[in-house]
């Protein structure tokens, strides 16, 4: 039944994409689009770089602090330099009570440690190979760099917060949209350069390409940089709750105006950059990307919309074979602790990330995961490139679902 699930929902996925698209794809799936093709070579190793480097400057970005809101101020003025109209969703955030059953995989549930395991593991559905402990560093004097101690030393306080976002609106299918998400918060007293900061400097990415003034679409695609992520996906759960009742609703009526275009898929970015491999005995890791680095595309199987979400994955991990210039991808059918989650049960909805979320890197294989050495300088050009490479994918992938070209 599960089988028949999947091949309703890829028909329902090839059909969106319209006659053609699909009549360019034809026998020959794995050819790139040129049209599409011209778009992705569009991004750039050392623009996405300096993105990155730019949001390290408020360092780890942390909710209900002035850095924080320093971030997203300056993550809109970006967004606005690339014509991309943008909004802000507001809400209030409260720090909830201690919670006495933690998640031992950290995240929405309880962020926090992992229990101590030992130092290998096998059979079941357990992680196997070497284990560290993972945890949130709280320890200012854990960072050993003055200056970025002192970026981080405000703490976080409750009440308001905002998010930003910006939207690419369709020419034929106004009323119809995907939207591509990443967290810009961060904490551990780093810079957060990758924990989110490479995805959310994906995200503008992708927004900038989009908002090209030669460049149309099809379909809306919405780019949202959230907040609160780390204490429980609070702004993407903000969003969900007062936009989802929204969708497709034109407003004035007549105008062809849609303020929240009806969803057909969310796509998460969170943490791009790392995939050393699983620690080494001695708890170390390699000092290079492993031979066997790639892009991971996560749906969840018990979400309501699983089948739609497995069809949407695997549209991600075709356009990784027809557009990614260096890393390869593979689909897993554990989505989990990301930003997608609210939306899961709402819209068929993926998350795109460097490691495994429920195995690999809850069980160390990014040891710079909530730490003070989430540095700018800690990664080299092949971590990176793997970033770059999943901004390909998730571009070509987003271009061909929205019908985009380069105007001639």
């Amino acid at each position: 039944m599960r089988s028949k699930v999947v091949w309703a929902a890829l028909a329902t996925l090839v059909a969106s994409l319209g006659p053609q698209v699909v009549a360019q794809r034809g026998a020959t799936a794995s050819v790139p689009d040129e049209r599409v093709k011209a778009l992705v070579d569009r991004l750039d190793l050392e623009r996405y770089k300096v993105t990155i480097k730019g949001l390290t400057q408020f360092g780890d970005r942390r909710q209900g602090t002035d850095r924080n809101r320093a971030a997203v101020d300056w993550i809109e003025a970006q967004l606005k330099s690339y014509g991309c109209p943008t909004e802000r969703i507001r809400y209030e955030f409260k720090t909830p009570p201690p919670n006495p059953n933690p998640n031992p995989a950290g995240g929405a549930a309880g962020r926090g440690s992992v229990p101590e395991a030992p130092p290998t593991s096998a059979g079941g559905g357990r992680p196997r190979g070497i284990r560290t402990r993972t945890s949130v560093n709280t320890d200012p004097n854990a960072q050993p760099d003055a200056r970025v101690r002192a970026l981080n030393m405000q703490p976080a306080t409750d009440g308001p917060r905002e998010e930003v976002y910006c939207t690419k609106v369709g020419t034929t299918r106004p009323d119809e949209m995907y939207i591509i998400g990443a967290h810009m918060d961060g904490h551990g007293w780093g810079e957060a350069a990758n924990d989110d900061g490479s995805g959310t400097a994906l995200v503008m990415e992708l927004a900038r390409v989009f908002s090209g003034s030669d460049v149309e679409t099809d379909r809306t695609i919405r780019f949202a940089l959230w907040n609160n992520e780390e204490t429980g996906l609070n702004g993407a759960a903000a969003y969900v709750a007062q936009r989802k009742d929204l969708q497709g609703r034109e407003n004035p009526p007549g105008s062809r105006r849609f303020p929240e275009p009806k969803w057909l898929g969310m796509i998460q970015h969170d943490m791009m950059l790392f995939d050393h491999g699983m620690p080494l005995p001695d708890g170390t890791m390699r000092k290079e990307q492993r031979l066997e680095a790639d892009v991971n595309i996560e749906f969840q199987s018990t979400a309501k919309l699983s089948g739609e979400a497995q069809a949407l994955a695997w549209a991600w991990h075709k356009a990784n074979e027809r557009y990614a210039t260096d890393y390869p991808a593979k689909v897993g059918n554990h989505m989990t602790n990301t930003d997608s989650t609210p939306f899961m049960d709402v819209v068929p909805s993926i998350s795109v990330r460097e490691n495994e979320r429920g195995t690999e890197v809850g069980s160390g294989w990014d040891p710079q995961w909530h730490q003070p050495t989430d540095l700018y300088s800690t990664y080299n050009d092949q971590d990176f490139r793997l970033g770059l490479n999943a901004a390909q994918t998730s571009l070509g992938a987003v271009a061909e679902l929205t019908g985009a070209r380069i105007k001639r």
